[in-house]
C-alpha cells in the first residue's frame, strides 16, 4: 500500500475525519501515517471551514494498535531516534489545535494507539473495544503516551496499567473516565455525529479559547494559572461571539457565531 493510502481524509459538514487504512496492519501507525496525521491536524487548523476533527481506523478490529516503526525510520541510531520523534510532533500538533478532536475507536486501541486515543478531545467507543499499553511485556515501555496517562489517571491505576500491561475492556474505559462513550457498535457513527453536531452549533471562536486555556494552564502552579486564566477570561469577554452569545440568550433565539 503506497504511503497516500495509508491515511484517507474526508471532509463533510464540517467534519474532516482522518482514517488509519491499514486495516491489514490493526492500523498499526507507520511514519506516514503519524506525518499524515500531523498535517492534516495543520490543514485543519487553517481551515475555518472545517469546525471539528474525527480520528478513526479503517474496518472494524482495530482503532490503531500502536506503532509500526521499525526498519522503516532510516539507518543508524540517529535516524531511529528521529523517526520515532514522529509521534511527539503529532502530540504538539493535536494540543496545538484549537478545534475539538474526537476518537472514534472502533476496535482494539493500544500501544501508542492508546495514547492517540487520550491526546484526543473526546472518545466514543464501541463497548467491544479492547484498551491497553502492554509494551512493558514486549520489554518497552510507553515512554511518549505517559504523558496522556499522567493527566487521565492517578497514580496507582497508572502503574497497575504501564507496569503489567494487562488488556481491559470499553466498560473499565469508561469507568477510570479515559473515554466519554461507550456504544453498541451499530450506533457508534450516530454516536459520533451527534456529538459533532452538538460542538458545531458553539462558537469556535470561544471553543479555541477554552481549548488552548486547559492546555496551557495544565502544568502551572496554581498563581500561575489563575494569572492567566484571568487574562483570558477577559480575552473571552472581548470576543464578538460573547456579545453575540448573551444577546441571543435574552432575545430567545439561536446565537448566529461570527468565530471572532
Amino acid at each position: 500500500m503506497s504511503e497516500q493510502n495509508e491515511l484517507l481524509s474526508t471532509v463533510q459538514d464540517g467534519v474532516l475525519t482522518l482514517t488509519i487504512n491499514r486495516e491489514e496492519r490493526r492500523n498499526a501507525m507507520s511514519p506516514a501515517v503519524l506525518r499524515g496525521l500531523k498535517e492534516g491536524l495543520e490543514a485543519a487548523g487553517a481551515d475555518d471551514n472545517i469546525r471539528v476533527v474525527v480520528i478513526t481506523g479503517a474496518g472494524e478490529k482495530a482503532f490503531s494498535s500502536g506503532g509500526d516503526l521499525g526498519g522503516v525510520i532510516g539507518d543508524g541510531f540517529l535516524a531511529a531516534h528521529e523517526g520515532r520523534g514522529e509521534l511527539a510532533r503529532l502530540f504538539r500538533a493535536m494540543e496545538s489545535l484549537r478545534k475539538p478532536i474526537i476518537a472514534r475507536v472502533n476496535g482494539q486501541c493500544l500501544a501508542g494507539g492508546f495514547g492517540l486515543m487520550l491526546a484526543c478531545d473526546f472518545a466514543i467507543t464501541a463497548d467491544d473495544a479492547v484498551f491497553g499499553v502492554p509494551e512493558i511485556q514486549r520489554g518497552l515501555f510507553p515512554m511518549m503516551i505517559s504523558v496522556w496517562l499522567r493527566r487521565h489517571l492517578g497514580p496507582k491505576r497508572l502503574y497497575e496499567l504501564v507496569l503489567l500491561g494487562d488488556k481491559f475492556g470499553a466498560s473499565r474505559a469508561l469507568e477510570w473516565g479515559l473515554v466519554n462513550q461507550a456504544v453498541p457498535r451499530e450506533q457508534l457513527d450516530e454516536a459520533v455525529a451527534a456529538l459533532c453536531g452538538k460542538l458545531k452549533a458553539l462558537s469556535p471562536a470561544i471553543l479555541g479559547l477554552g481549548k488552548q486555556a486547559i492546555h496551557a494552564s495544565q502544568d502551572m502552579t496554581f498563581a500561575q494559572s489563575m494569572e492567566y486564566l484571568h487574562a483570558m477570561l477577559s480575552l473571552n469577554a472581548m470576543t464578538e461571539d460573547v456579545v453575540e452569545g448573551v444577546t441571543a440568550f435574552l432575545e430567545k433565539r439561536p446565537p448566529q457565531w461570527k468565530g471572532r
